[in-house]
């Protein structure tokens, strides 16, 4: 076995290696890799999110619209079979 298993936690700690350090370098090494893995994201342009905003806005705007006129078409059928 290369480590000892801690009762507690449940964590197998190498031997000679308190469990608070054990645990605060896998700290340290997740915020490390992190800090890499970051680095390696492309975020997107000021020019980029706001052509992208208003293509949102569009599309949104023509949903509504059609939702909306199909909203009116369908109140109207319902409303004339009633009458009827």
């Amino acid at each position: 076995s290369t480590g000892l298993q801690n009762q507690v936690s449940g964590v197998r700690v190498p031997l000679g290696l308190p469990l608070k350090v054990y645990i605060m370098s896998k700290i340290i090494n997740f915020i490390k890799s992190s800090k890499l893995e970051l680095d390696k994201v492309i975020f997107p342009t000021k020019i980029q999110v706001k052509q992208a905003f208003i293509a949102v806005v569009i599309v949104v705007a023509v949903i509504a619209t059609y939702l909306a006129l199909v909203d009116l078409l369908m109140s109207e059928i319902v409303s004339t079979s009633l009458k009827a």
